[in-house]
């Protein structure tokens, strides 16, 4: 009796089993195939997309969206942002609705150019500094250092190398990248999740705004009213200038796939100049798709700067409107660069 009772019991867990784990369960009627090549397109082809339907369903109505934005069965890609995105079909078909997805990244076109540059001048930096952000306005060098207990903003004097103007951060930041706009600077700390903002003729903290889906502060720059921000991934994000609410972001990609660790930026002539960290070169960035059209390779610059313990990466862009000329400097460098990029 009590075999047959355990086993009643476990014929009952059975098939309350089976119920349970067809209940609320929606067979997938459709799939969505496209021409993309292993998931990776080019953004100068055509995306075609179509229907795969398993069970031959009489479908009433079909729309697809790519990244949100309604595309047709043959959609040219020049125009939509690079990176990851996601391909969605709504399907009505016998009275019932389905939703079908794939993952696609579109690659840019073209390989990035290789830029050359000259050396203008060389002007003294401060060799302590951990530089984290370069930035001119209105003929004055805006800098931003890092380290927990060493962090700073500071104006200089790029000629002589004299500090104008200096703001110690509290000791728990660890300072990022900056940007000025309407006479406010803004400057970022790396994981704190805190930006400050100060008047830029006196340094004076007037406010601070917490980051949103943005984890970390990397870099920063501005164009149109508009401030670009960095995190250490391929996303750079763009943030309302008012509010600073991340509203949207391009993702850095090449013609083979994504660049991470986009750090300091600097705005030069409708592109983005970004440093990767650790790497002793800038990325030449589309600020409209993310795509990166050249590099530059710096890496000799570091051989010409005093070589010490502490000496670290090149970091630090700064276009002077002045000279239409770019200054590249780095981690505990004794050197700012003035250099003219050559195509």
């Amino acid at each position: 009796m009590r075999t047959l009772k355990y086993l009643s019991i476990i014929l009952l867990a059975t098939i309350s089993l089976s119920c349970g784990s067809n209940s609320g369960e929606k067979k997938i009627n459709f799939l969505i195939k496209t021409n993309a090549q292993k998931g990776n397109i080019s953004n100068n082809e055509t995306l075609k997309v179509s229907l795969i339907n398993k069970k031959n369903a009489v479908i009433d109505s079909i729309t697809y969206k790519l990244n949100n934005k309604k595309i047709t069965e043959t959609t040219a890609l020049n125009n939509f942002k690079l990176g990851k995105h996601t391909i969605e079909a709504t399907i009505y078909f016998e009275g019932d609705k389905q939703t079908a997805t794939t993952p696609i990244t579109i690659l840019n076109s073209e390989a990035p150019k290789i830029f050359k540059y000259n050396i203008v001048n060389e002007y003294p930096h401060d060799i302590t500094s951990y530089t984290q952000g370069l930035e001119f306005y209105n003929g004055v060098l805006y800098e931003s250092t890092g380290q927990y207990k060493e962090s700073k903003l500071r104006t200089v004097n790029y000629k002589t190398g004299e500090v104008l103007n200096n703001i110690d951060l509290a000791d728990q930041y660890f300072g990022e990248g900056l940007t000025i706009l309407n006479n406010k600077v803004y400057q970022l700390t790396w994981k704190s999740g805190t930006g400050f903002v100060y008047n830029a003729e006196t340094l004076e903290k007037t406010g601070s705004f917490k980051y949103g889906n943005s984890k970390e502060g990397w870099g920063l720059c501005n164009h149109n009213n508009i401030i670009y921000k960095s995190d250490g991934t391929e996303k750079i994000w763009t943030l309302n200038p008012e509010t600073l609410v991340e509203e949207d972001y391009i993702q850095v990609f090449t013609n083979k796939g994504k660049i991470v660790e986009i750090n300091e930026m600097e705005w030069v002539d409708g592109k983005i100049f970004a440093n990767r960290y650790q790497k002793d070169g800038v990325a030449i960035i589309n600020p409209k798709n993310g795509g990166v059209i050249g590099v530059i390779d710096f890496s000799p610059l570091k051989k010409l700067v005093t070589q010490h313990e502490k000496l670290d990466v090149l970091n630090g862009i700064a276009y002077n409107p002045d000279t239409k000329t770019i200054f590249v400097t780095g981690k505990r460098w004794d050197k700012l660069f003035e250099i003219e990029v050559i195509e």
